[in-house]
């Protein structure tokens, strides 16, 4: 009676597995290699065993792919939301709900479809959004920097110009990172290149961390000196009205600035684990180490339409015309303060 092999993980290569041909030969033994979930033997799909973390994975994917649709919808619908600001707030949404429905995807078809084909489609989709999710999260960063430092020209032509120069340079490399494991870089027969995820190569996936590390830099030092510019204008204005430190204006930057110490903490939060790990790891390593930094990397598509999209006046007014017709007087009237930074 044949032993059952168990489905191993589908962004993973699967552990070897010993097996002998004869009872108590030790001389028959051999070790076999199988790539995840695409050459398992036939048998009904009611029998499949799931991985419980690629369940996560999808499960997540939904509601990221569901949650992003809901911003790329509002923005899509209202023509008053067609500011860069906007532009570069439904990119990052877009990319997000592609992410998504990548994981969703990739999930159906290690586990139904089992074609290398088809996996490396899907993961050259969920490299490609992830990568346009950041790109798209450090170009709403420049163009907070320059509204402010250039706060009288902002919503010239030059900047819309600019900002559509942004979009198809982000968009066009995420595109070409996505295609690489398409094209021949990845490690399908040589599993001695591959890396925390499979099928990418270790040096595909160092080449992924070393930019997040540098775009992570970037950013860092986009929100200093945005954070520079605030409290120097709050201090200007504080003079300028003789007001003390308790003043609500700077109650309110303080505010602001606090909230951008959030989304550069989130952003770490979620994506740094993942990017050391993939650094310094391979396809040895134990397969829940990746699942433990992958999963958290995901939920950053999930909290950025809550920071990005929900916050913002507009974007909230245009979901309650879609939810129920009518825009709350409290929504209406809240002004805009530096904390919306």
């Amino acid at each position: 009676m044949s032993e059952e092999v168990p489905v191993s993980p589908s962004w993973l290569a699967q552990e070897p597995t010993w097996g002998s041909s004869g009872a108590g030969s030790i001389e028959n033994i051999t070790v076999e290699t199988y790539p995840p979930a695409v050459v398992l033997p036939a048998r009904p799909p009611a029998e499949l065993l799931v991985n419980p973390w690629d369940i996560v994975l999808c499960s997540s994917g939904t509601l990221i792919a569901c949650e992003n649709a809901l911003v790329v919808l509002v923005i899509w619908q209202n023509p008053a939301l067609r500011a860069p600001m906007f532009l570069l707030i439904g990119s990052l949404a877009l990319a997000d709900l592609l992410a998504g429905l990548g994981l969703v995807l990739h999930f159906t078809f290690a586990y139904l479809l089992r074609s290398d084909s088809a996996q490396l489609l899907t993961v050259g989709l969920v490299v490609a959004s992830f990568s346009a999710s950041v790109f798209s999260l450090l170009a709403i960063t420049i163009d907070r920097y320059l509204s402010l430092y250039y706060a009288l020209t902002y919503n010239s032509e030059r900047t819309a110009t600019f900002t559509y120069t942004m979009l198809v340079l982000l968009w066009g490399v995420s595109l070409c990172l996505g295609l690489l494991p398409v094209t021949g870089v990845n490690c399908l027969g040589q599993e001695a290149n591959c890396s925390v995820v499979w099928p990418l190569t270790k040096n595909n996936v160092a080449v992924l961390s070393i930019s997040f590390l540098l775009l992570f830099g970037l950013m860092l030092q986009l929100y200093v000196q945005i954070c520079k510019i605030v409290m120097r204008h709050a201090h200007q204005i504080a003079l300028q009205h003789h007001f003390l430190a308790a003043s609500p204006h700077y109650v309110t930057t303080r505010k602001g600035v606090s909230t951008l110490a959030i989304i550069l903490g989130t952003f770490a939060a979620c994506w740094m684990p993942f990017t050391v790990y993939s650094l310094i790891a391979d396809y040895t390593y134990p397969p829940l180490y990746t699942y433990a930094t992958l999963v958290p990397a995901t939920y950053n598509s999930v909290i950025n339409p809550v920071i990005y999209a929900f916050r913002n006046q507009e974007i909230q007014k245009a979901l309650w015309l879609v939810c129920c017709g009518c825009i709350p007087a409290s929504v209406t009237q809240r002004a805009r303060t530096p904390s919306d930074v």
